[in-house]
C-alpha cells in the first residue's frame, strides 16, 4: 500500500481478515495503516530506490491516496503490478488532464477553463460568468486549494490565495444534490458497483453520505453507465468513485474522480455483504469480485478533530445507539478539520439511518455526567 491513512488502514484490515499480509509505504510513522499492517516502511516518497525496494517485495501495489507522485508509481512497477495503475494516477490526480479525459470519453462536466496566466483568468471569468470556483489543477482534496470567486475584479486575488498556480476555473453550478458512485472492475473486466450515496458536505469536506441515495432511477442507472464507462476508458483494476452534481433537471455533471476507496463508501463495511476495501482487494489480487448488495439502508457522519476542542468525545454515549458503529482511524493528534474516524447507522430507511447517525454524533459533545 502506498500511503497509510485510514482508507489504507481499513483495506490492510479487510486484507488481514482474509489472510494477507500488508506493508505499507509512507514518509509518516505509528500511521493509521501502519498500526494494523504487518510491516511499516518509512521513507519519502521520492526516495525511488526505497520504493523499488518495498515494490520488491510484495505481489502487487495499490494506492489509498492521489497525490503519490507519478515517479513513485512507475518506480513500484518496476517491481511489481500496480492496480490501478500509474496511468490512471497521473490523469486523476490534476484537474486539468481529468477533465481532458472525461471531456474527451464524452462525459459531461462542470463547465470549466484552463488558467496558466492572468490573461486566461480574466478570459475564463468573462466566458463562464461569476460567481465561480477556482481550483488547483493538482493537489487539491477536502476543499484544499480552492477558492470561490465572487466577482471579476477578485479573480486575482483569489489566484494569489491558491498560490498562483496552474488552476481551472469551473462555473458556478447551482446542483440539487451530490451523489457519488463507488465501483470496482476486475482484470477480466467484470464490473460492480455499490448504490449511489447522496453527500452532503461541510466547509468543503464530506460530512454526511446516505445510501441509496434519494434520486430517481433513471438518475442512479444514468450515474451507474458514466461510472462504468470512466472505469472501462481507463481500464481500472481496482476501486474508482465518481463524484456527481445532479442538476435540478435531472441531468448529471461529473465533478471529481478517486482512484480508490472514497469516503462516501464507508458505510460499505457495515451496510453491504462485501465491503468497498474488500473489493478493492479482490480486484487487485486477482480474486472474483463479491456482492455489492446492501442489508439495509445506511448513512455514515464523519468525526473530525473539531470535537476533541473542548473535551475527549463521549464514545458511549455514541455506543449506546444499538445500530449505529463507531469507527476511529488510530490518528495521534486531532485538530480542526482532521478526520479522525466516522460513524455509520443502519435503518430499514435511509432517512431514520441519517436521523440516527446525526444524533449519534451529537451525543458525543453532550454530556450527561
Amino acid at each position: 500500500m502506498l500511503g497509510s491513512g485510514q482508507l489504507g488502514r481499513m483495506f490492510a484490515i479487510a486484507a488481514r481478515r482474509m489472510g494477507y499480509r500488508v506493508h505499507t509505504f509512507s514518509p509518516d510513522q505509528d500511521t493509521p495503516t501502519g498500526q494494523v499492517a504487518d510491516l511499516e516502511i518509512v521513507a519519502a516518497y521520492e526516495d525511488l530506490d526505497a520504493v523499488r525496494k518495498f515494490a520488491s517485495g510484495v505481489s502487487v501495489v495499490t494506492f489509498e491516496f492521489e497525490n503519490v507522485p507519478t515517479e513513485t508509481a512507475q518506480a513500484a512497477e518496476s517491481r511489481a503490478p500496480v492496480r490501478p495503475s500509474g496511468g490512471i494516477l497521473h490523469t486523476t490526480q490534476q484537474r486539468i488532464r481529468e477533465k481532458a479525459f472525461l471531456t474527451s470519453a464524452g462525459l459531461a462536466v462542470t463547465p470549466y477553463r484552463e488558467i496558466r496566466s492572468s490573461e486566461d483568468l480574466q478570459s475564463a471569468v468573462a466566458e463562464l460568468g461569476c460567481p465561480a470556483i477556482l481550483k488547483t489543477a493538482a493537489f487539491g482534496y477536502d476543499g484544499k486549494g480552492q477558492v470561490r470567486v465572487e466577482s471579476p475584479d477578485r479573480a486575482e486575488e483569489a489566484w494569489s490565495a491558491i498560490g498562483r498556480a496552474e488552476a481551472v476555473l469551473e462555473a458556478f453550478i447551482d446542483f440539487e444534490r451530490e451523489i457519488s458512485v463507488v465501483a470496482a472492475r476486475a482484470a477480466d473486466g467484470t464490473f460492480v458497483h455499490y448504490a449511489p450515496a447522496e453527500n452532503q458536505h461541510r466547509r468543503h469536506i464530506l460530512d454526511v453520505s446516505v445510501a441509496p441515495a434519494c434520486v430517481t432511477e433513471s438518475v442512479a442507472r444514468q450515474a451507474v453507465e458514466m461510472a462504468r464507462c470512466v472505469l472501462e476508458k481507463l481500464d481500472v483494476v481496482g476501486v474508482l468513485c465518481v463524484e456527481f452534481f445532479v442538476l435540478r433537471d435531472g441531468k448529471l455533471l461529473i465533478n471529481e474522480l478517486a482512484p480508490r476507496p472514497h469516503n462516501s463508501g464507508h458505510l460499505t463495511v457495515d451496510a453491504c455483504v462485501t465491503s468497498q476495501f474488500e473489493q478493492q482487494l479482490r480486484a487487485v489480487c486477482g480474486l472474483p469480485l463479491g456482492s455489492t448488495t446492501m442489508h439495509c439502508p445506511a448513512a455514515m457522519v464523519n468525526i473530525l478533530g473539531d470535537l476533541w476542542l473542548s473535551a475527549e468525545p463521549d464514545w458511549p454515549a455514541a455506543c449506546a445507539f444499538p445500530e449505529v458503529k463507531l469507527h476511529l482511524y488510530g490518528k495521534l493528534a486531532p485538530r480542526a478539520g482532521r478526520k479522525m474516524g466516522h460513524l455509520t447507522a443502519l435503518h430499514r430507511h435511509a432517512e431514520a439511518a441519517y436521523r440516527m447517525a446525526l444524533a449519534a454524533r451529537d451525543s458525543l459533545t453532550h454530556r450527561h455526567d
